[in-house]
């Protein structure tokens, strides 16, 4: 199977790697992608906004399945233009991405279908935004209605900074506005593969969204992340499925745009049980990095699959009773402007650890490989406990030679804490 990946980041490099283990490729092309992802597959020059060119190239090379790494084109119905021309796609139709393409949408969905999650107020106007405000306490969570690459929340402790937040939204042409109560606990992320009516659990993980040691400072698209999430049991977890997954699923199959593809709930693990923050529509960034190092089995066999419909009374997928752990090496100025151009050297020798880095905001000038990006490598680990995953990926990370770059010293630390009990 002659097989086009999407995307440029650390997610479709981890991507990459796996699906090129499956005896089922028989040829993998990435577009853009990254020098990393060069070892595993031809790269392919097209932008992935330009649908007409992605189904142009899968003509022409015999491109029967398409993998779409990032959320953005999704949104935009590359899928749907794609399966009209009869290929095959990993990843939901435009309806169904509404899930990560309008926080509304999902809110709306889940008063509709009696879903725990947070009290919501949904506003198109700036002046509506600060009225309904009035039915909020502090601190109260502001996102913006979209897209926003995992940075377009705020958790203001304050009137006034949610009053700011709303502002900055609304600076845009054509904005709305989530308000969501601020919910207690601990956050964890839930993956699973659905064709539209099967549902198969795929792993666990918890990121660190914020910018520095401590989780402090503002919000980034992930800082680092580790898979399993001990605090997601089970038990938690099948309760997650069968109160939040599984009525979504059925709700957008009754609604007439089934979901197909990954679908990743973001949970807050509260006192009264899980409550949906947010789906994405696809893997997370770097939270894919971690799955693929633990998963056992064939993702292009799973991926193809999902895709035709094929998942009812399959096993959950295997993956590994070891830990990982990613680092996320980021340039200078993330999550504002990043430095460009700085050289990075070293990688051969940090893997060298056991450790594996997978390239995200990279590329080459000339023979030297240089940051391109505001994320830039995701040192990626596994041990027998996230301790010991933490120490490889570290030890890792230490060997890689990247002046403008930094990382933060404590992914995991929750779960390492936990360990020690």
């Amino acid at each position: 199977m002659n097989v086009l990946l999407l995307g440029s980041g650390g997610r479709e490099h981890a991507l990459a790697w796996k699906l090129a283990q499956s005896p089922a490729l028989a040829k993998l092309w990435v577009a853009p992608g990254n020098p990393g992802i060069a070892e595993y597959a031809e790269l392919a020059d097209i932008p992935i906004s330009d649908h007409r060119s992605i189904i142009d190239f899968c003509l022409r090379h015999s491109v029967s399945f398409v993998v779409i790494g990032p959320e953005a084109p999704l949104v935009a119905g590359l899928g749907d233009n794609l399966r009209t021309m009869g290929i095959l796609v990993f990843g939901p139709n435009k309806a169904a991405a509404r899930l990560e393409g309008s926080k509304g949408f999902t809110k709306e969905l889940c008063a509709r279908e009696n879903i725990p999650t947070a009290a919501f107020s949904r506003a198109q106007s700036r002046d509506g935004a600060f009225v309904a405000l009035d039915d909020f306490g502090v601190p109260v969570v502001i996102k913006a209605d979209g897209l926003a690459a995992g940075k377009g929340v705020t958790v203001a402790m304050s009137r006034l900074e949610a009053e700011e937040a709303i502002a900055a939204i609304f600076e845009e042409a054509g904005a709305s506005v989530v308000i969501e109560e601020f919910l207690e606990g601990e956050e964890a992320s839930l993956f699973v593969l659905t064709d539209g009516e099967a549902i198969l659990p795929f792993g666990s993980a918890q990121d660190h969204k914020r910018v520095g040691d401590g989780d402090v400072g503002p919000n980034t698209g992930g800082m680092g992340a580790y898979s399993p999430a001990p605090v997601l049991t089970p038990e938690l977890e099948a309760l997650a499925i069968e109160t939040i997954v599984r009525p979504t699923v059925e709700a957008m199959a009754r609604m007439g745009s089934p979901y197909s593809g990954v679908l990743y709930a973001g949970l807050m693990l509260t006192a009264d049980g899980p409550k949906l923050i947010e789906y994405n529509a696809r893997f997370g960034d770097p939270e894919c990095q971690v799955l693929m190092m633990r998963l056992e089995e064939d993702l292009l066999e799973l991926m193809v699959a999902t895709e035709r419909g094929r998942l009812a009374g399959r096993d959950a997928p295997r993956f590994s009773c070891e830990s990982a752990l990613t680092i996320v090496m980021a340039a200078s100025g993330y999550p504002g402007t990043p430095q460009s151009g700085g050289a990075i050297r070293g990688i051969h020798a940090a893997e060298t650890t056991g450790a594996r880095v997978f390239q995200a905001g990279t590329r080459m000038e000339g023979d030297t490989l240089v940051a391109s990006g505001g994320r830039v490598l995701n040192v990626t680990a596994s041990g027998a406990s996230v301790h010991e995953a933490q120490a490889i990926a570290y030890q890792a990370a230490d060997a890689i030679d990247f002046p403008t770059g930094f990382f933060r010293r404590d992914i995991g630390w929750r779960e390492i804490l936990r360990e020690k009990l």
